[in-house]
């Protein structure tokens, strides 16, 4: 397959690589960060994966430990700088990617401190959460408390005591609610009220099912709605904890003013710190010069295949393929059928 250069070292990168390799062709991996672990290091302390290790790894390496068991973040970094020093392939680490132009027979790859590196393909590794959304929220720019959003929240340490709003829906907001309402007074505000999903149907994980159905792997589009919005898996304490207003869940606010939030229903209270858990966009600014992105920034691509430039590929966007397709579980399929089509381009 020849020289391919990937761009990202996280989860993504790690499996475009192996997938590379495995198709005959050498991969170097061009990582911003001091260790290949893409983000998981950057996020909050308490975050634990919501499928066991089982389901959790990437082609070639199992998680390792009890397979049932759901893995911390910590334990996720562990894993993935274990599983690029098994790899074994050319790992830049503190090379961030700030352009990527059209070359002679491919394209060239620019880095931060100028460095030029050439290859006839690229894949864009760096996965759909690079840039933290930060929504039009009405009076948030008005507040006058903290503001912080779920990328930069680590523990509940600082707001003991505290009145807090998490705005989202998401896994990531129940869990860092949950977490915050042991020390503080929560709310939960979201346009939609919270999905769950039994964490163990009839005795079995629901990743176990998914597998077992095909789920997993079903394509975006067939049956799946290209905007499914993922339910928040849980075991039971989060539905308890929401049940009993710890924290509780309200429709979103409809106006801030200072540190004063106005609720749907008219009633006014003053609030110390706001949390949004309110998702990520992809970061693919470094692809704008090739004319690879449409007018928001999202790449041009179909299944992860860029429908601009024969030789780009890309590997851990949200909704790239499956349900599963940004996660470690659903990472590999994909980073395989991406190369497969490259090296047939």
């Amino acid at each position: 397959m020849g020289d391919v250069l990937v761009v990202g070292g996280g989860q993504s990168g790690l499996a475009a690589a192996w997938a590379v390799q495995a198709a005959g062709g050498v991969p170097v991996v061009l990582e911003a960060g001091e260790r290949p672990v893409g983000s998981w290091g950057s996020y909050y302390d308490s975050l634990t994966l919501f499928s066991p290790a089982r389901f959790s790894s990437l082609p070639g390496l199992g998680f390792g430990g009890d397979p049932d068991r759901y893995p911390r973040r910590d334990e996720v970094v562990d894993y993935l700088a274990r599983y690029a020093e098994w790899l074994d392939v050319d790992v830049r680490t503190g090379h961030r990617v700030v352009k990527v132009g059209g070359g002679s027979g491919g394209f060239e790859v620019v880095l931060e401190d100028g460095r030029r590196l050439a290859a006839p393909v690229v894949i864009a590794a760096n996965g759909g959460f690079g840039r933290p959304y930060r929504p039009a929220l009405p009076g948030l720019e008005r507040f006058a408390g903290s503001i912080v959003h779920a990328a930069q929240y680590r523990n509940p340490q600082g707001y003991a005591g505290q009145r807090v709003v998490v705005v989202g829906a998401g896994n990531s907001a129940v869990q860092i609610a949950h977490e915050l309402a042991g020390v503080a007074s929560v709310s939960l505000a979201s346009r939609a009220p919270v999905r769950f999903v039994p964490q163990r149907p009839w005795g079995r994980d629901v990743h176990w099912w998914w597998r077992v159905t095909g789920v997993d792997a079903v394509p975006v589009g067939r049956w799946l709605p290209a905007h499914f919005s993922t339910p928040v898996l849980d075991a039971g304490v989060y539905r308890a904890a929401l049940e009993v207003g710890r924290p509780d869940r309200r429709p979103m606010f409809t106006d801030l003013d200072g540190t004063t939030v106005t609720w749907s229903d008219g009633r006014r209270e003053q609030v110390d710190a706001i949390v949004l858990a309110t998702g990520y966009r992809p970061d693919f600014g470094y692809l704008e010069p090739l004319g690879a992105l449409d007018a928001e920034g999202r790449p041009r691509h179909r299944e992860g295949l860029s429908t601009t430039h024969p030789g780009l590929g890309f590997v851990g966007l949200e909704w790239q393929r499956t349900l599963a397709s940004a996660t470690l579980r659903g990472v590999g399929r994909d980073a395989r059928f991406v190369v497969s089509r490259l090296r047939r381009r």
